[in-house]
């Protein structure tokens, strides 16, 4: 008989309730449950998940890691998905895998270099990838000189910290004077650069920016399953132009993954971003961790989420290729049911099946409502 399989998801991403839905449908009906932990007890990913838990706050990377070795080892994990501190834990793999539990995510070298975006793009264009041309600022002056130099070839100038995740702290420069354009609209990422220099003359401390040209579209997420062995097992583009999604195998986009998640071992799952510059295709980010849209590959007929579930399990899934490109479809938000009470000190412990039964929002093929529906 098969044994159940035990996965944790720690403060993760709302959206990452559909990556928990495709473990529970997979292809071999294997029994699954799923251990959820976050800071927010409203978090969507607690009520989708058969066991939850509040996380203590102000835990240092260390204390967090502590924290995480117990939960493994009281609750039985098999498969430990850690986004929140994951350099931290990547860093004590081997007393993970004492307590019988395995970590899918890469090697403390792949997540340490791709921290950095800095750091990052030096990597990566060393292997030949292109990355478009970048100037790490930290002072009103630097910012100056790299936003003149963008301009006078042509460019728009943008920054983003240069350590940070999912499009936080992204601006665009504009000359425009602050006006009623900004106030009448919806909240738009332009910034006038005269506002940003007082609020670095005010700021105490210096910036850590990456500032670039801002890019163009289409812009290609390739998600990426490597083994340990740092040999690929899926490489597949999903395609955002303005709010038109789709799915591509085109190599200019999936050579330069490739190249990335096997040079740099980026086990498991990844997700490297890229957009035009000009031209040609360039390198915009790198995530050492599922990406939130990961689960729209089951428009193609993929489940991303069980094939690397299975590889950290050590039941290596084959080659996952897609048997067809999903049509084009577009994002909209949907419900999720939210855990029942008020919970201050901690969540309920029973399965999820004991709680009253929500109904479920619209299906589009595998992938619940709130992510994709056909055009």
């Amino acid at each position: 008989m098969v044994s159940r399989v035990r996965v944790w998801l720690n403060r993760t991403y709302a959206e990452n309730v559909f990556f928990m839905d495709q473990l529970r449908r997979n292809p071999g009906d294997r029994a699954v449950e799923i251990h959820a932990t976050h800071g927010d007890a409203d978090s969507p990913v607690l009520a989708a998940a058969d066991t939850a838990e509040l996380e203590p706050e102000g835990l240092s990377p260390a204390g967090y890691v502590e924290y995480a070795l117990d939960q493994c080892q009281r609750r039985g994990i098999d498969v430990f998905v850690p986004r929140l501190h994951q350099a931290a834990v990547v860093a004590h793999r081997a007393e993970f895998e004492a307590v019988g539990t395995a970590l899918l995510a890469p090697p403390p070298e792949a997540v340490a270099v791709f921290h950095d975006k800095v750091i990052a793009y030096e990597a990566v264009q060393a292997i030949g990838v292109p990355v478009p041309p970048w100037w790490r600022v930290r002072d009103a002056e630097e910012l100056v000189a790299a936003v003149e130099e963008l301009e006078a070839a042509g460019h728009k100038a943008c920054f983003k910290p240069a350590s940070g995740a999912g499009g936080v702290g992204f601006r665009v420069i504009t000359r425009s004077p602050f006006s009623m354009a900004q106030l009448n609209g919806f909240p738009s990422p332009y910034v006038p650069l005269d506002l940003v220099l007082d609020a670095l003359a005010q700021a105490e401390e210096e910036v850590d920016w990456l500032v670039m040209p801002r890019l163009e579209q289409p812009e290609v997420s390739v998600d990426c399953l490597t083994g340990p062995d740092n040999r690929i097992r899926m490489a597949v583009g999903r395609t955002k132009n303005g709010r038109r999604r789709g799915f591509t195998l085109h190599e200019q986009w999936l050579e330069p993954a490739r190249a990335i998640a096997e040079g740099f071992g980026l086990h498991y799952l990844s997700n490297i971003q890229f957009r035009m510059f000009g031209d040609r295709p360039v390198l915009m980010d790198v995530n050492t961790r599922p990406a939130g849209g990961l689960h729209q590959l089951s428009l193609c007929g993929i489940n991303a989420p069980w094939a690397a579930v299975r590889l950290a399990l050590g039941e290596d899934p084959g080659e996952v290729a897609p048997p067809f490109l999903g049509q084009d479809y577009t994002v909209v938000s949907g419900l999720r049911p939210l855990r029942s009470g008020a919970v201050p000190q901690q969540l309920l412990e029973e399965p999820q099946q004991a709680r009253p039964t929500v109904p479920a929002p619209i299906n589009s093929v595998e992938v619940r409502a709130g992510q994709a529906l056909p055009l």
